[in-house]
C-alpha cells in the first residue's frame, strides 16, 4: 500500500492526498510534522520537508514528483491535460501554487499559528501580516482571477493546477482570511467548486482533527 508521510493539514501533503483520493489509490497517512520528524526522516526526505511517500519499497519526496508518479501509477482519471499547451499551463500553475505558498500562505501561517503556538515565540507580527494581505495578496489573487477566463479551474475536470491552488487557498481561509467575491468572483466560485469535489471532501474529513486541534477557522466550510 501507498504510505504518505506528512501532516494532512499541510498544503503539500494535502495536494498528494487529494490526488490519491481522486484516482482511487488506497493509502495510509503517517502525519509527520516537520518540526518534530522521526529520527530517520532525512533518509526518506533529504530536504527534511513534507510530504514523502513509500510504495512497495519505492521512496520519493516532493509533492510535484509524487503527483507525477501517481499519474503514471494510475493514469485515469488524469490530472494533467492531454494537449501540449494545456499540459504546460497546468504545470505552470502548479509552480505558481508553490509561489503562492511561499509569498502568502507560509508567512501568514507562520505568523498566526507556528510562531505563537508551535515555536512559542510570542504574538504574531501584525506588520508582517498586514504586508502580506495588503501588498502581496491583491496581485496574487488578481493573477489567478484573470486565469479563470482562460479556463483555469474545473474546465475538463480536476487538474493538478486546481488541486495545488485550492490546497493553498484552504489554508489561507483556515487562518480567517477570505477570498472576496466582490473583488475576485471567478476565483471564489472556482475555489468553492474545487473543494466541493469528492477528492477534497475526503481530504477535509481526514484533516478535521488537526484543524480542530490547531484552532483553525472552518466557518467558510459551514463547520464550527
Amino acid at each position: 500500500m501507498l504510505s504518505i508521510f506528512g501532516v494532512p493539514i499541510s498544503v503539500h501533503t494535502r495536494k498528494v492526498i487529494v490526488t490519491a483520493n481522486h484516482k482511487g489509490i488506497a493509502y495510509h497517512n503517517e502525519p509527520v510534522i516537520p518540526f518534530d520528524p522521526p529520527a530517520d526522516w532525512t533518509a526518506l526526505s533529504p530536504t527534511g520537508l513534507i510530504p514523502a511517500i513509500r510504495h512497495d519499497g519505492f521512496e520519493l519526496a516532493d509533492s510535484a514528483a509524487i503527483c507525477a508518479y501517481l499519474e503514471r501509477l494510475e493514469p485515469a482519471p488524469s490530472i494533467y491535460p492531454k494537449d501540449a499547451q494545456g499540459f504546460a499551463r497546468a504545470l505552470w500553475l502548479e509552480q505558481y501554487g508553490g509561489a503562492l505558498f511561499r509569498t502568502v500562505v507560509h508567512p501568514l501561517f507562520h505568523q498566526k499559528i507556528i510562531r505563537p503556538h508551535i515555536l512559542k515565540q510570542g504574538e504574531p507580527d501584525q506588520t508582517e501580516i498586514d504586508r502580506v494581505v495588503e501588498q502581496v495578496v491583491p496581485g496574487a489573487f488578481g493573477y489567478l482571477e484573470r486565469q479563470i477566463d482562460a479556463g483555469f479551474l474545473m474546465t475538463g475536470g480536476l487538474t493538478i493546477a486546481d488541486i495545488t491552488i485550492a490546497a493553498n487557498l484552504l489554508n489561507y481561509q483556515y487562518l480567517g482570511f477570505r477570498i472576496e467575491p466582490q473583488r475576485h468572483p471567478g476565483l471564489a466560485e472556482a475555489f468553492a467548486g474545487t473543494i466541493g469535489q469528492r477528492a477534497f471532501h475526503a481530504a477535509l474529513d481526514a484533516e478535521t482533527p488537526f484543524a480542530l486541534r490547531m484552532g483553525l477557522d472552518r466557518s467558510f466550510l459551514g463547520m464550527a
